[in-house]
């Protein structure tokens, strides 16, 4: 009887057997498992792991050893020369003797380039300069036409027409709800000064009225004229005529030229200009040429091979996009070639060069109003305000007024250049916002236009002076139609790489107003094709909404009962009063921003930047409120700051002996105090570690800016 075969016999003899030929069964080393109760990596643990931190001890450590090396020669000179018992040698002395080469030269600041662009204007010049210049953001392109002759020559200010097309008597040719506004404030107007025993004529108005519809103008010849503008002139041929020109030269191109050219301006109220441009490439060529051109014209730096021997200090907004600030750091280094570049927030700019250690900062600029607190050199993040409203919004609503009542010039149109530059001039000339200035005044001005005669005008004004400045308080009467047009059409928002959420800086305040403008603002969200909900503001909402400062107290002192402050950070809010900053700290995302134009009352956003940025703590409170610095070309209309900081007083009583509104130094053109503190802060030499070099940016690119700037990019 034969047994039964086994599984392995079978196996055997089918050929099927395993067998171990004491082979691996992958050359790939294996990795024993992680004890996870107990493992530790060092990975970017320490400074000397990551570049830019390297190369910082690199450059302290061989400052160390030059200047050793300096002291030591210093010494063995001095002993060669002198007897050792009658040397009495100040080392410090000998040093800055031996080495004050390049080093005095870095701390004067003639190798660095201070860059500080507007909306209207842009300051160039170097550090060792005490004054900036200063030349027109803007480049005019030769075009099919000028854009005072696009979308069918409508002007600006606009006007409505009739059905015929004509256009109506001047009381009605902005609509009934300009005209009841501005009714409504020459009514208040005129109680102010009553009440304030200020003289009042119950006639001004009708003075003003008949005296400017009945006075003709007077034609000067261009002989007779000493005052005459040299336009630009662009030659003969058309066909020689250049592509583009920038600065002051571009504004002074007659709009009749031919070829025609167009203004473009790159940067509008804080933001890309992406409404006047086709694509993106275009637009930052625009930045890239009249940055250029100014620093070959202005500094005399016409070689750019050398370039890379200066640095650049670049001035960026407090609430800035980070789009902006990659592509300005890709210009500066790759298109200009600079050795190496570093960038300063705006508002620390301006207690660099007013030399405040701690202020609210408040700057009117032509298009947009920005507000930050300051303390001890860093922007507290969440104090940050940006209001797209300026001093180009003035202008306009100031020309509307004069038109309302029946200005001698009733053609004016913004669009076109010379009026825009004589808008420009006459609010310079006679806006003022103090009320003893107010009576009916006697003006003048010369309309000088490109082949054309000089002509005079004569008119008279009452209070249009006053009410125009006064739209930063009654924001209503401004016009803000046009303001989200196009915006995010060319470029879009920053991403996170990881989780694709925007990550472009927010801030509470800002956040805390947009909610004031729309209470929705939460809920707004993209249309199916990808555009957005656009909300306009409002000056005054349909009922009286409180800042965020009325809930500091509920009477009209201050009381001790608001809690201890909360640890720094923006993670942790302090104790809510009311329940009211619990529920604003939390910031709204980046599309919402975009949605909503921030525009409110300046006393407002400045009391709600103060609000966030002193987190309940009284003192901080009362610090801000004493040391509130207004800078900008919009603040120097006379009377603007007693103005404000009576209205800020009337606002909140309980403060009023705290509150103080401070300028710049009386040396200092407010216009340029962020130029002057970006100079400062680039002579900084050995407190100074945001630099970026070019070998670091080759490596890294705009990853360094994680590392060199010194608030959380």
């Amino acid at each position: 009887m034969v047994g039964k075969k086994s599984g392995k016999a079978l196996l055997r003899e089918e050929g099927l057997e395993r067998t171990d030929n004491n082979m691996d069964l992958t050359t790939w080393p294996t990795v024993t498992m992680i004890n996870q109760k107990n493992y530790y990596t060092e990975y970017l643990k320490r400074d000397d792991q990551i570049l830019p931190l390297r190369l910082l001890q690199e450059e302290r450590r061989n400052r160390l050893t030059a200047s050793a090396k300096d002291r030591d020669r210093a010494l063995a000179r001095a002993k060669s020369n002198e007897p050792p018992d009658e040397m009495d040698l100040d080392e410090d002395a000998v040093i800055d003797e031996m080495g004050g080469g390049s080093g005095d030269q870095d701390a004067s600041g003639m190798k660095v380039v201070v860059i500080h662009p507007g909306s209207q204007n842009l300051r160039v010049g170097l550090a060792s300069d005490p004054l900036p210049k200063t030349v027109p953001m803007v480049i005019a392109r030769r075009w099919k036409c000028n854009e005072s002759e696009e979308l069918g020559g409508e002007p600006k200010p606009k006007r409505i027409r009739l059905d015929d097309g004509s256009i109506p008597e001047p009381e009605k040719m902005f609509g009934p709800e300009f005209g009841s506004q501005y009714n409504a404030m020459c009514a208040e107007l005129k109680v102010h000064m009553r009440a304030n025993k200020r003289r009042v004529l119950p006639n001004s108005k009708e003075l003003v009225v008949n005296y400017n519809s009945r006075t003709p103008h007077e034609e000067i010849s261009e002989h007779n004229d000493p005052m005459r503008i040299d336009w630009t002139e662009i030659g003969d041929n058309p066909k020689e005529a250049p592509d583009y020109i920038t600065g002051k030269e571009a504004l002074r191109i007659p709009d009749d030229s031919e070829p025609r050219y167009k203004l473009f301006w790159p940067l509008q109220r804080g933001w890309y200009n992406e409404h006047d441009y086709r694509n993106k490439t275009l637009l930052f060529e625009d930045i890239s040429i009249i940055i250029e051109d100014a620093i070959r014209q202005q500094l005399n730096l016409h070689k750019k091979k050398d370039w890379a021997q200066y640095g650049c200090v670049f001035v960026i907004p407090d609430l800035y996009e980070r789009q902006y600030v990659i592509q300005i750091l890709e210009m500066l280094m790759r298109d200009f070639g600079f050795g190496r570049v570093c960038f300063i927030q705006e508002s620390l700019a301006a207690t660099f060069g007013a030399g405040y250690v701690l202020a609210c900062v408040v700057d009117i600029g032509a298009q947009k109003t920005s507000i930050c607190c300051v303390e001890e050199g860093m922007c507290i993040e969440n104090s940050r305000v940006n209001l797209k409203m300026g001093g180009a919004d003035v202008t306009d609503v100031f020309m509307k007024m004069m038109l309302y009542d029946h200005f001698p010039y009733a053609d004016i149109n913004l669009k076109r250049r010379y009026d825009y530059l004589l808008a420009e001039e006459l609010k310079i000339k006679y806006c003022t916002m103090n009320e003893t200035d107010i009576s009916v005044q006697f003006c003048e001005f010369h309309l000088r236009a490109p082949n054309q005669k000089t002509r005079k005008y004569l008119f008279k004004t009452y209070d249009e002076v006053i009410l125009a400045p006064r739209g930063y308080f009654e924001p209503s009467i401004l016009d803000h139609s046009d303001k989200l047009r196009g915006r995010r059409k060319l470029i879009g928002r920053s991403e996170d790489l990881y989780d694709g959420s925007p990550n472009d800086p927010t801030s509470a305040a800002q956040s805390a107003i947009i909610k004031m403008i729309n209470p929705q603002a939460d809920s707004l969200e993209p249309t199916s094709n990808g555009d957005t909900n656009h909300v306009f503001a409002t000056s005054t909402p349909s009922r009286p909404v409180p800042t965020l400062f009325d809930r500091f107290n509920d009477s009209d002192m201050p009381n001790s009962a608001l809690g201890s402050p909360a640890p720094e950070g923006d993670g942790t809010p302090g104790p809510a009063i009311d329940g009211l900053l619990n529920g604003t700290l939390n910031t709204l995302g980046s599309s919402v921003r975009d949605d909503v134009l921030p525009v409110i009352a300046l006393d407002d956003a400045i009391f709600t930047s103060i609000t966030h940025g002193a987190r309940s703590d009284e003192k901080k409170t009362h610090d801000f409120l004493g040391a509130v610095m207004v800078i900008g070309g919009g603040s120097q209309t006379p009377g603007f700051h007693t103005f404000l900081e009576e209205r800020m007083k009337q606002r909140k009583p309980g403060y009023m002996k705290h509150i103080t509104i401070g300028t710049a130094p009386r040396e200092l053109d407010p216009q340029g105090v962020m130029w002057k503190g970006a100079s400062v802060f680039g002579k900084l030499s050995g407190t100074n570690d945001s630099w970026i070099g070019r070998m670091e940016y080759d490596r890294l690119g705009a990853r360094l800016l994680a590392y060199k700037c010194m608030w959380s990019f």
